[in-house]
């Protein structure tokens, strides 16, 4: 599957998932320390549609976004 709208071009987004540990210095603690960073991915939400490009119909992918403001003709 591409992970890619039609549309937009939305796509992956990569990022970090941050762990932390400790109580907050305004709730009494010592503060939150970083005890971990691993790397993650941010998917889009793609939907596979049938819609129509230029004259003909195609079955593509499209994420919600562009669905919900009406840039996508469905067929």
């Amino acid at each position: 599957m591409l992970r890619r709208c039609v549309i937009c071009n939305k796509g992956l987004m990569t990022g970090n998932k941050i762990v932390r540990r400790g109580m907050a210095k305004k709730k009494g603690g010592a503060g939150r320390r970083v005890t971990g960073i691993t790397k993650r991915k941010f998917l889009p939400n793609l939907q596979r549609i049938s819609i129509i490009i230029g004259n003909q119909r195609k079955k593509a992918y499209v994420c919600t976004r562009c669905i919900k403001a009406g840039k996508a003709k469905k067929a």
